[in-house]
């Protein structure tokens, strides 16, 4: 072969030689939904976002669809002469994507019409994913090749588990992208290893599902709901299609629910939105109150809480509109405000419940060291904000019990446990503020406090060891309060005497270093003080103070001033008569006659 043709441009060798674009298509869309919204589940924004973006993209390609008139342009694999052609494509598929997942977090679902908007828009991004794995077979190294293929599966199999059909592709397409991840994890830095390996673990949720779908897996209901705790944009599908079958599934147990039961009353529950909702209340509390609610952390306990409190306030807003359209019915209203004065009452228990918690948190955090910067340490003031606010849901939590006539001995059982908690706390209250005196140096007040606390701690003890049923732990609470009390009560006195012992020790050595004929303070010496003598007036590098060149503002200084004269011997002269001297005038006619 001549050398001729292997320079010349037209030879077959030469067209074989194709322009090979290098994607990284996770890291890509991890940064781009990280930075752009859905951080915080903003799909609204996200797809804000894509859209933008597009628009710049199409602008810096002069790939724009004609002035006026839309004309269609396609993007095909000739057409893919610069890598932002691929950006294109798979930004579209990430806009549509985007586009079905902010309908499928409106506050009630989609409806139906919605639905088949959202199933169109799913449909689009799959449209788009497939392209762009196509294109970046030809166009690209073979590791973007691997994640548009991976890409293009899971958008795939996220359309066939919104549509509810097709499980066993939908199993194969997300087992395929699990695939592909667990390979490309096995390579590269380590901040792609990390983004592969949290992708398989998203996926693994959607694949133990259809599994559940299919039959092949014996995984229970707890288990979903476990798994559907986890956070990511791929899990949030999942989350909303196991909140939907929990909802069903509510739904179908509730036609049983026709009674709330509460301190030996019982409340028809007529509304099957109200049925529901206490359903779900009260599969929280068994979550919270099962034998594996001690290992369960403190901030996961808070999130139950919180939504068992969303539940309890749906119902008691479904109640009481069903008082208000109760209309003159009397049975009807006295059943409803029943109710409602039950569903009150447990949701005050749950509040004081998780009021307790979040003082255990802030005791465990008193005392302890700090071993990081950034952490806080709780301050005894906060513990006495914290049993206010316990003091308060007890006293309306009696309010709400005694408003009754009629009431029946669990009721007066009720009010009398209310009636002891609220001395405990008082005790624990008057506690941390003796406390938060005692750091303030107040040894007078803290030890009056300490002593105060005592007294309410042993007249809760007697109450609670005078009943039936004890309750062991909050006795020993309440004994070891009480130790402590007097413990740190004979500290403060301790302390106060020593203080009053030392006093005069300490003010005669601070009277002591007083000097009449030496300045206290320092004279400093300033850099135009001593322009004679070698030596630095701007300090040590690491020193914060100022550096010492000269006095601003410059300091007040004597100057002489004019002598001040007074003329005494004004007024003794005599001074002589002139008046002969003085030139006279002649007055005219009228001059005389006025003078």
């Amino acid at each position: 072969m001549s050398a001729m043709e292997i320079d010349d441009p037209k030879s077959e060798n030469s067209d074989q030689i194709l322009p090979r674009f290098s994607i990284n298509v996770l890291p890509l869309m991890k940064t781009s939904q990280a930075q752009h919204g859905l951080r915080h589940g903003d799909y609204a924004r996200y797809r804000r976002y894509c859209s933008a973006r597009l628009r710049r993209l199409y602008k810096s390609l002069k790939f724009t669809h004609g002035r006026g008139k839309y004309t269609r342009r396609a993007i095909i694999e000739s057409t893919v002469t610069d890598v932002r052609f691929l950006h294109v494509v798979f930004y579209m598929a990430e806009r549509a994507w985007s586009h079905a997942m902010e309908k499928r977090q409106l506050p009630d679902g989609p409806n139906a019409r919605q639905r088949i908007y959202l199933i169109g828009r799913l449909r689009k991004a799959v449209k788009w994913a497939s392209l762009f794995s196509s294109l970046c077979s030809i166009k690209t190294d073979s590791r973007t090749s691997l994640e548009a293929e991976a890409y293009a599966s899971y958008m795939k199999g996220t359309l066939l588990f919104e549509q509810d059909q097709n499980w066993e592709t939908a199993l194969a397409s997300f087992k395929n992208a699990r695939a592909v991840y667990e390979e490309l994890g096995k390579y590269g830095d380590l901040e792609n290893q990390v983004l592969c390996r949290e992708r398989v673990e998203e996926l693994e949720p959607s694949i133990r599902y259809c599994l559940h779908k299919i039959g092949k897996s014996n995984l229970q209901t707890s288990e979903l709901l476990q798994i559907g705790e986890m956070e990511g944009p791929a899990l949030d599908l999942f989350k909303a299609k196991i909140e939907a079958a929990m909802e069903e599934a509510r739904s179908q147990q509730a036609a049983s629910l026709t009674e709330f039961n509460w301190l030996g009353y019982r409340f028809p529950v007529s509304n099957p939105k109200s049925r529901v909702s206490i359903l779900k209340a009260q599969e929280l509390e068994k979550e919270l109150q099962g034998p594996t609610a001690e290992s369960l952390p403190a901030e996961k306990k808070l999130t139950i809480y919180d939504k068992l409190f969303t539940a309890y306030l749906d119902a008691r807003n479904t109640i009481r509109s069903d008082l208000v359209n109760a209309g003159n019915a009397e049975s009807v209203k006295d059943e409803l405000n029943g109710l409602d004065k039950a569903v009150g009452a447990v949701l005050g228990q749950r509040t004081i419940e998780r009021n307790q918690l979040l003082v255990k948190i802030a005791k465990s955090k008193l005392n302890r060291k700090r071993d990081d910067k950034s952490e806080k340490v709780t301050r005894p003031e906060e513990l006495v904000r914290l049993y206010d606010l316990l003091s308060q849901n007890v006293a309306d939590l009696t309010d709400l019990i005694s408003s009754g006539r009629d009431r029946k001995p669990e009721e007066i059982a009720f009010e009398e446990e209310c009636q002891r908690k609220s001395l405990a706390f008082r005790a624990e209250r008057c506690f941390y503020v003796a406390k938060s005196y005692s750091l303030a140096g107040k040894r007078v007040e803290a030890f009056a406090l300490y002593c105060r606390a005592r007294s309410l701690a042993e007249d809760a003890l007697k109450k609670f060891q005078s009943i039936a049923k004890k309750d062991e732990g909050t006795i020993q609470e309440l004994k070891t309060l009480s130790k402590e009390c007097r413990a740190n009560s004979c500290i403060e006195h301790a302390t106060g005497v020593m203080e009053e012992e030392k006093a005069p020790e300490n003010l005669s050595k601070k009277i002591s270093t007083i000097s009449l004929n030496e300045t206290a303070t320092k004279v400093e010496k300033y850099l135009l003080d001593k322009l004679d003598v070698y030596e630095s007036a701007v300090g040590d590098s690491n020193a914060k103070a100022a550096p010492k060149i000269e006095r601003f503002p410059p300091a007040f200084q004597s100057i002489p001033r004019n002598p001040i004269v007074l003329d005494l011997a004004y007024n003794c002269i005599t001074f002589p008569d002139i008046e002969n001297r003085m030139k006279k005038t002649r007055k005219g006619l009228i001059s005389r006659f006025w003078g």
